[in-house]
């Protein structure tokens, strides 16, 4: 029975992607009525739980963190591509999308992600536990990536309003890919064991004990269908954001929501993929998930939307206004005190999520 189980998820996860893909060719960039945009938005949730199950199949074949990597790498590399067409596309309106969609992810990330799987992994045994050197130091490569993109546009005097002048810009770029570069070679490379689930006596679990890899063949095959269901994901999330934003204007609420919507919708897999790990007590991994997409979003987007600003029209506002910023300082503080002890209860997983509450409050209701 659980082997017919594996053979119909498998050709479920196989398909669905494939025919995804193929509904957002017939359906891009046409105007499109209501049914269509519901088939869009089933078709987007089925491509979501497939590329969930091919980012678990190659994170088993390649182990940790390399798995997380993968996922975290490739949701993002997409995202920039959504944010950059949307910011060609979308006229003065867009000229904050970047910021809104950065800064939505970290609170996504650090916050909604963070606190659900501490919340689920210290349910589940007691005390979430996890590698406080590893995690700090994704943590403290976060936040300093979004000090210097999100935060110190606010106070720079070169030009006015929330802005960095070309120079600095390309400073922020810059610092931005080399610390995520000197991240991902820390992580898998001179110190990967730090970013390796642990057990409640800190004993580090390198593989997992009860399950064989998959093919490298099977693995093969299901990296090349993340990327298709990845594809499908954005494509179909811009596919019906006109809907979204038709639906936030006409509710009365600020465009920045659309920011907001676009992140919760594409970091969806690694949200699932997270608290999957958490409840399988390896809230490292969630946590490697959660950080390293945060720090992917920033690390490849600023430099991303730094270049195509080169031929978009208008300022690149990168800024955050002063609620925004109370709500990152927050976050790092909580964040910090979180990671210190290497352990947490369900009150450090309530705390994050309780930041994430009042983004999400603030956001709808400046």
């Amino acid at each position: 029975m659980s082997r017919l189980v594996r053979i119909c998820v498998t050709h479920w996860a196989t398909a669905l992607p494939v025919l995804a893909v193929l509904l957002l060719v017939f359906a891009w960039g046409r105007d499109l009525p209501g049914p269509l945009v519901a088939l869009l938005a089933c078709f987007l949730a089925g491509a979501v739980l497939a590329a969930v199950h091919h980012a678990e199949v190659v994170a088993h074949r390649v182990g940790e963190p390399f798995g997380s990597l993968v996922l975290a790498v490739a949701v993002t590399i997409i995202e920039v591509a959504l944010i950059v067409t949307l910011m060609a596309d979308g006229g003065d309106k867009s000229n904050s999308l970047a910021r809104d969609t950065v800064f939505a992810a970290v609170m996504i990330t650090c916050n909604g992600i963070v606190g659900v799987s501490l919340l689920v992994g210290s349910l589940k045994r007691k005390v979430a536990v996890f590698n406080a050197e590893g995690t700090g130091a994704a943590f403290a490569t976060v936040a300093t990536l979004a000090g210097l993109s999100l935060a110190l546009p606010t106070f720079t005097t070169s030009t006015p309003g929330p802005e960095f002048t070309p120079a600095q810009l390309i400073f922020a770029a810059v610092s931005a890919v080399l610390l995520y570069g000197l991240f991902v070679m820390t992580q898998t490379w001179r110190h990967r064991d730090y970013f390796l689930p642990v057990t409640t006596q800190g004993k580090v679990i390198d593989g997992e004990e009860h399950a064989d890899p998959p093919s490298q063949r099977v693995s093969r095959i299901s990296l090349g269908l993340l990327a298709v269901s990845l594809v499908a994901v954005v494509g179909l999330a811009k596919g019906v954001s006109p809907t979204i934003e038709a639906g936030v204007e006409a509710a009365g609420m600020p465009a920045s929501v659309v920011g907001v919507i676009i992140a919760l919708l594409v970091l969806l897999p690694e949200s699932i993929a997270a608290v999957r790990s958490a409840r399988r007590d390896r809230v490292q991994t969630s946590l490697n998930l959660a950080l390293g997409s945060a720090m992917a979003s920033i690390g490849l987007t600023i430099p991303a939307v730094a270049i195509a600003s080169i031929w978009m029209d208008g300022p690149l506002l990168l800024g955050l206004g002063a609620t925004h910023m109370v709500l990152l300082t927050l976050t790092v503080a909580v964040g910090t005190l979180t990671i210190v002890p290497g352990r947490a209860t369900p009150l450090q997983g309530g705390v994050h999520l309780s930041l994430f509450a009042a983004y999400l409050v603030l956001a709808v209701s400046p």
